[in-house]
Protein backbone atom coordinates (compact mmCIF):
# COMPACT_ATOMS: atom_id res chain seq x y z
CA UNK A 1 0.00 0.00 0.00
CA UNK A 2 3.04 2.18 0.51
CA UNK A 3 3.31 2.58 -3.50
CA UNK A 4 -0.10 3.75 -3.88
CA UNK A 5 0.40 6.46 -1.62
CA UNK A 6 3.10 7.91 -2.70
CA UNK A 7 1.83 7.93 -5.92
CA UNK A 8 -1.37 9.10 -4.60
CA UNK A 9 0.95 12.36 -3.12
CA UNK A 10 2.47 13.11 -5.99
CA UNK A 11 -0.64 13.46 -7.68
CA UNK A 12 -1.87 16.07 -5.11
CA UNK A 13 1.85 17.87 -4.98
CA UNK A 14 1.07 18.27 -9.12
CA UNK A 15 -2.49 18.95 -8.33
CA UNK A 16 -1.84 21.84 -6.03
CA UNK A 17 0.91 23.47 -8.36
CA UNK A 18 -1.52 23.44 -11.03
CA UNK A 19 -4.85 25.03 -9.21
CA UNK A 20 -2.43 27.38 -7.90
CA UNK A 21 -3.05 29.36 -11.31
CA UNK A 22 -5.93 28.00 -12.81
CA UNK A 23 -9.02 29.44 -11.21
CA UNK A 24 -13.05 28.81 -13.20
CA UNK A 25 -14.54 32.39 -13.21
CA UNK A 26 -18.38 32.74 -13.88
CA UNK A 27 -16.88 33.84 -17.96
CA UNK A 28 -14.29 30.78 -18.16
CA UNK A 29 -15.70 28.12 -15.64
CA UNK A 30 -13.15 25.09 -15.13
CA UNK A 31 -13.64 21.71 -16.57
CA UNK A 32 -12.21 19.97 -13.75
CA UNK A 33 -11.58 15.89 -14.65
CA UNK A 34 -11.23 12.99 -11.85
CA UNK A 35 -10.30 9.46 -12.86
CA UNK A 36 -10.64 6.83 -10.68
CA UNK A 37 -10.08 3.28 -11.58
CA UNK A 38 -13.17 2.37 -13.30
CA UNK A 39 -14.80 5.24 -14.03
CA UNK A 40 -14.54 9.25 -15.19
CA UNK A 41 -15.77 12.30 -13.99
CA UNK A 42 -16.00 15.71 -15.38
CA UNK A 43 -17.42 18.66 -13.89
CA UNK A 44 -17.55 22.57 -15.11
CA UNK A 45 -16.97 24.67 -11.64
CA UNK A 46 -17.28 28.51 -11.21
CA UNK A 47 -14.97 28.89 -8.12
CA UNK A 48 -15.86 32.22 -7.61
CA UNK A 49 -19.29 31.40 -6.34
CA UNK A 50 -18.08 27.94 -5.06
CA UNK A 51 -20.56 25.77 -6.99
CA UNK A 52 -20.88 23.58 -9.79
CA UNK A 53 -22.66 24.31 -12.89
CA UNK A 54 -22.49 21.01 -14.98
CA UNK A 55 -21.53 17.47 -14.19
CA UNK A 56 -20.96 14.24 -16.00
CA UNK A 57 -19.62 10.85 -15.19
CA UNK A 58 -19.24 7.51 -17.03
CA UNK A 59 -21.91 6.27 -14.22
CA UNK A 60 -24.76 7.60 -15.88
CA UNK A 61 -27.42 5.54 -17.92
CA UNK A 62 -26.73 7.46 -20.72
CA UNK A 63 -23.23 6.32 -20.78
CA UNK A 64 -23.51 2.95 -19.55
CA UNK A 65 -27.00 2.00 -21.92
CA UNK A 66 -24.31 3.07 -24.61
CA UNK A 67 -23.75 -0.85 -25.68
CA UNK A 68 -21.37 -0.09 -28.72
CA UNK A 69 -18.68 1.42 -25.91
CA UNK A 70 -15.67 -1.29 -25.83
CA UNK A 71 -13.42 0.33 -22.99
CA UNK A 72 -12.60 2.80 -20.73
CA UNK A 73 -11.54 5.35 -23.16
CA UNK A 74 -14.25 5.21 -25.26
CA UNK A 75 -16.81 6.61 -22.24
CA UNK A 76 -14.48 8.90 -21.50
CA UNK A 77 -14.80 10.76 -24.82
CA UNK A 78 -18.53 10.05 -24.43
CA UNK A 79 -18.60 11.73 -20.65
CA UNK A 80 -16.53 14.97 -22.49
CA UNK A 81 -19.16 14.95 -24.58
CA UNK A 82 -21.95 14.89 -22.95
CA UNK A 83 -20.53 17.79 -20.15
CA UNK A 84 -19.72 19.70 -23.29
CA UNK A 85 -23.42 19.29 -24.74
CA UNK A 86 -24.55 20.39 -20.90
CA UNK A 87 -21.89 23.05 -20.85
CA UNK A 88 -23.82 25.03 -23.93
CA UNK A 89 -27.17 24.23 -22.62
CA UNK A 90 -26.56 26.83 -20.08
CA UNK A 91 -24.48 29.21 -22.87
CA UNK A 92 -20.95 28.38 -21.55
CA UNK A 93 -18.81 28.32 -24.44
CA UNK A 94 -15.26 28.29 -23.31
CA UNK A 95 -13.52 27.05 -20.06
CA UNK A 96 -10.41 26.43 -18.50
CA UNK A 97 -9.02 23.01 -18.35
CA UNK A 98 -8.43 21.34 -14.80
CA UNK A 99 -6.38 17.72 -15.24
CA UNK A 100 -6.46 17.84 -11.33
CA UNK A 101 -2.78 16.04 -11.36
CA UNK A 102 -3.18 13.18 -13.46
CA UNK A 103 -1.11 13.08 -16.74
CA UNK A 104 -2.79 14.64 -20.01
CA UNK A 105 -2.95 11.40 -21.35
CA UNK A 106 -5.19 8.30 -22.31
CA UNK A 107 -9.02 8.64 -20.46
CA UNK A 108 -8.16 12.70 -19.10
CA UNK A 109 -7.00 13.38 -22.90
CA UNK A 110 -9.78 11.65 -24.27
CA UNK A 111 -12.62 13.95 -21.82
CA UNK A 112 -10.78 16.82 -23.44
CA UNK A 113 -11.17 15.42 -26.89
CA UNK A 114 -14.88 14.67 -26.40
CA UNK A 115 -15.39 18.13 -25.15
CA UNK A 116 -13.94 19.92 -27.84
CA UNK A 117 -15.44 17.61 -30.55
CA UNK A 118 -18.83 18.79 -28.83
CA UNK A 119 -18.26 22.70 -29.38
CA UNK A 120 -16.54 23.72 -25.87
CA UNK A 121 -13.23 25.92 -26.19
CA UNK A 122 -10.06 25.79 -24.19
Amino acid sequence: MGALDSKRKARLKRKARIRKRITGTPEHPRLSVFRSAKHIYAQVIDDVSGRTLVAASSLEKEVGENSELKGKTARAVLVGKLVAKRALDQSIKSVVFDRNGFLYHGRVKAVSDGAREAGLVF
